[in-house]
C-alpha cells in the first residue's frame, strides 16, 4: 500500500485528508524523519515535535497566496517532506544533498534560509508590509520556538509588529515541557482566547471568529475560565504579548491538529496581529528523543530502532572535550575564573563546568549580545569571564565585541568554538569569517591552536594575558595527540609562532594557522619528495603576528604559502600581506642588490558561501587538502 505522503507535493495538498487521514499521515512523516536521520544526522526532536503543528498550520492555510516562515529551521523537516522534497529527504545534510535548513533554492516555500535563531517574526513582518504595498493577498504566519523568544530580536519585531498591528500570525512552538496525562483533553484547562477591545476592532474581533465553530468555542470557553497559563512566568497570561498590541491565544495542544488548525483559521481571519501559543512535546513518536531531547536535538548517525548513537571510540576527543576538561581544571585553581554561554553549554562543552561550579556558570539564553555585555561588566568588576560561543554566533555581538569589551579593554577570554567549516549543517553555521571580523578590532587578541593538547596551552595563555583574547578552534575530534593537564600545559611566548620544519635551502614556507598546519605539513612532505625544500611555521597568533619569524621568512624564501580556514578576505594570509606591505616601504632591502622579498599565496576559503559536506569534502572543495596546497604552490612556483 502505498503512502499518503507520497501523494503530497504540496500543502495545499492536506485540504483533501480527513482526520484519520492526516493522523496517518504524521505517522508517515514522523518514520521519514527518523529513518532518515539516523542515517545521515540531522535536528531531530526538534522536528518530530512539530509534525502536528504543521500539518494544522497547513490545513488552515492556502500557500500560496498564505506563506509560513520558520525560525532557524531546526524544526522543518516536515515543512520540506510537504513541499516536494520527499525524494530528495534521504539526501538531508550531504554534499549536494538539501540542507539541513531551510534554503531558497530548494523550494519557493523556503522564504529564506537561517540557521541562527530569532529572526523570523522580523522576516515576516518585512514579508507583510512587502505583500501588503504590493496588493497581494494572503497572509503570513511565522513559526517560532520558546528557545528563540529569549533572542531580543524576536522581542523588537514583535514591538513592532504590535506598533503596526499588520494582519499577521506568529505561532510560538512551546516544547519546553511535555503535555502530561492528567491534563487529558487539553481543551478543558487551556486554550485562553482572550480579546482586549482596546486592541482590535469588535466587528471583527477573533473571539467572534473563533467561536463559529464548535472547537473553536470551546477554545474561547476554556480560555475564559482557565486560571493558569503553562508558561505562566514567560507570558504572564498572554498579558506580555498583548500589552506589546498582539492578540493572544493559548496554550493549545500544538499535537492536536484540529485545534491548531482551527486557531490559525481564526487568526487568519481575525484581521489582527496574533500569537498563538501552542505546547509541544520534543521527540515526540520517537522514545529515546523523548527522553533525551537535547541529545537528539542535533545528532549524528544513530540506531532508528534503540536510539544508539553510532560513535567511533577509537576517535581521539574533541577539541569541545578537550576545552570542556580544561576549564574544570582551571576554575580548580583560579577562583575569579566564570563561564558563559548563550544556550549552548552542551554544545560548548560548559555542561561539566556548570555541574562543578554552578554559582560562576551563566547560561544567558539565546543572547549573544547579553552574553557579551555581561562578560564585559564582570571584567571589569573583577572576575575573569571565559565566554564560550560558536563562530557564527558570535557574529551577533560584534557591536558588544568593540563597544563593552575591547574599547574597555576588559579581559574577556573568547572561546569560539566551531572556527572553520562545521560540516553537514552548512552555510549558516560555517566559522570561516571570525579572523577577520576580530583582527580589525583594536586591542584584540588572537589565538589559533593546531591541535588539542596546544588548546590547553592556547587556553591558559590567554587567561593570564590582558585585555580581551580570542582562542579560536574547530569542531571535531583532535589530532590524537597527547594532552597535558592544565597544570602542566606550557604557556605560549606572547606574539611568538612556532617553526616545526626547516628544510635546508627551502624556497617554500608555509605559515599556516589552526588545524590547517597539518595539512601545511603534509603539503611539504608531498613537494619535498618531488625535490621542494620547504619551512612549515605554525603561526600561533593572528594577532600580534610574529613580525620578526614572518619578515625572516619573507627575506629568505621565494614563497610565502599562508594556510587558513577562513575567508581569504581580510584574514589572516591579508595580515601577512599586510605586513609585507609595510615591510618593503620602511626597509632599504628593495634599494640595494639583495634578492627580493618573497611572493605571497594566500590559501584559504574562497570569497563565497560554502555549501554543506563533509570536513574533508568541504576542505577539498576550498583546496585547503595537503594535495590541492601542493599542486597550488608548484603552480605559483612555475608561475
Amino acid at each position: 500500500m502505498s503512502r499518503l505522503l507520497d501523494h503530497i507535493e504540496s500543502p495545499n495538498d492536506l485540504h483533501r485528508l480527513d482526520a484519520a487521514q492526516l493522523e496517518q499521515l504524521a505517522d508517515e512523516l514522523r518514520a521519514c524523519i527518523i529513518t532518515t536521520t539516523a542515517k545521515t544526522g540531522g535536528h531531530l526532536a526538534p522536528s518530530l515535535g512539530v509534525v502536528e503543528l504543521t500539518l494544522g498550520i497547513y490545513r488552515a492555510l492556502d500557500c500560496p497566496p498564505d506563506i509560513v516562515t520558520w525560525d532557524v529551521g531546526h524544526q522543518a523537516y516536515a515543512h520540506k517532506l510537504l513541499t516536494g522534497r520527499r525524494d530528495r529527504f534521504d539526501t538531508l545534510r550531504t554534499a549536494g544533498g538539501i540542507s539541513g535548513f531551510l534554503k531558497r533554492e530548494e523550494s519557493e516555500f523556503d522564504l529564506y534560509g537561517s540557521g541562527h535563531a530569532s529572526d523570523s517574526v522580523s522576516m515576516s513582518l518585512g514579508y507583510t508590509l512587502a505583500r501588503r504595498a504590493a496588493g497581494k493577498d494572503g497572509i503570513v504566519t511565522c513559526v517560532i520556538g520558546d528557545g528563540s523568544m529569549t533572542g531580543g530580536m524576536a522581542f523588537e519585531a514583535l514591538a513592532h509588529l504590535g506598533h503596526l498591528r499588520e494582519p499577521m500570525v506568529v505561532v510560538l512552538n512551546d516544547n519546553e515541557m511535555s503535555i502530561s496525562q492528567n491534563i487529558g483533553a487539553i481543551a478543558t484547562h487551556l486554550g485562553r482566547a482572550r480579546l482586549d477591545r482596546h486592541y482590535t476592532r469588535p466587528r471583527d474581533s477573533f473571539q467572534e471568529v473563533l467561536e463559529r465553530t464548535k472547537l473553536g468555542a470551546r477554545i474561547a470557553w476554556a480560555g475564559k475560565t482557565a486560571k493558569e497559563s503553562v508558561k505562566k512566568l514567560m507570558v504572564l497570561e498572554g498579558m506580555l504579548f498583548e500589552e506589546l498590541g498582539l492578540t493572544y491565544v493559548g496554550p493549545i495542544d500544538g499535537h492536536n491538529i484540529a485545534q491548531v488548525e482551527a486557531a490559525v483559521r481564526a487568526a487568519k481571519e481575525s484581521g489582527e496581529a496574533v500569537l498563538i501559543h501552542a505546547v509541544t512535546q520534543k521527540g515526540r513518536g520517537f522514545d529515546p528523543a523523548v527522553k533525551a531531547p537535547t541529545k537528539f536535538h542535533g545528532i549524528c548517525s544513530f540506531d532508528p530502532e534503540s536510539g544508539a548513537v553510532h560513535v567511533d571510540t577509537a576517535a581521539p576527543p574533541t577539541y569541545t572535550q578537550v576545552f570542556s576538561n580544561a576549564m574544570v581544571e582551571l576554575a580548580a585553581a583560579n577562583q575569579h575564573i566564570c563561564a558563559i554561554t548563550a544556550a549552548m553549554a552542551p554544545g560548548t562543552g560548559l555542561e561539566a563546568f556548570a555541574e562543578a561550579y554552578p554559582a560562576r556558570f551563566h547560561d544567558v539564553g539565546i543572547a549573544e549580545e547579553h552574553a557579551v555585555g555581561l562578560a564585559a561588566g564582570l571584567a571589569l568588576g573583577g572576575q575573569v569571564p571565559v565566554c564560550a560561543i560558536y563562530s557564527t554566533f558570535l557574529q551577533r555581538a560584534y557591536d558588544q565585541i568593540i563597544g563593552n569589551v575591547a574599547l574597555q579593554n576588559a579581559h574577556v577570554v573568547f572561546a569560539i568554538d566551531r572556527g572553520g567549516f562545521v560540516g553537514d549543517d552548512g552555510p549558516t553555521h560555517h566559522g570561516v569569517f571570525d579572523l577577520t571580523y576580530l583582527r580589525s578590532i583594536p586591542t584584540m587578541q588572537i589565538l589559533a591552536p593546531r591541535d588539542e593538547a596546544e588548546l590547553v596551552s592556547a587556553l591558559k595563555t590567554a587567561v593570564a594575558l590582558e585585555g580581551p583574547v580570542a582562542v579560536r578552534y574547530p569542531r571535531g575530534a583532535g589530532e590524537g595527540v597527547a594532552v597535558p593537564t592544565y597544570a602542566d600545559a606550557p604557556m605560549w611566548e606572547h606574539g611568538t609562532g612556532e617553526t616545526l620544519r626547516a628544510d635546508e635551502g627551502a624556497s617554500v614556507a608555509f605559515v599556516a594557522v589552526g588545524r590547517m598546519v597539518r595539512r601545511a605539513l603534509e603539503a611539504a612532505e608531498l613537494l619535498a619528495a618531488e625535490g621542494i625544500a620547504c619551512t612549515v611555521i605554525d603561526a600561533r597568533w593572528i594577532k600580534p603576528l610574529d613580525e620578526e619569524l614572518l619578515c625572516e621568512a619573507i627575506r629568505t624564501h621565494e614563497l610565502i604559502v599562508t594556510v587558513e580556514e577562513n575567508t581569504v578576505c581580510g584574514g589572516f594570509g591579508a595580515a601577512v600581506l599586510e605586513l609585507l606591505a609595510a615591510h618593503r616601504t620602511t626597509t632599504e632591502h628593495a634599494k640595494t642588490d639583495a634578492a627580493p622579498l618573497a611572493d605571497v599565496l594566500v590559501c584559504g576559503v574562497p570569497d563565497e558561501f560554502a555549501s554543506q559536506g563533509t570536513m574533508d569534502e568541504l576542505i577539498a572543495a576550498a583546496a585547503l587538502d595537503a594535495h590541492s596546497l601542493a599542486s597550488r604552490t608548484k603552480a605559483r612556483l612555475n608561475s
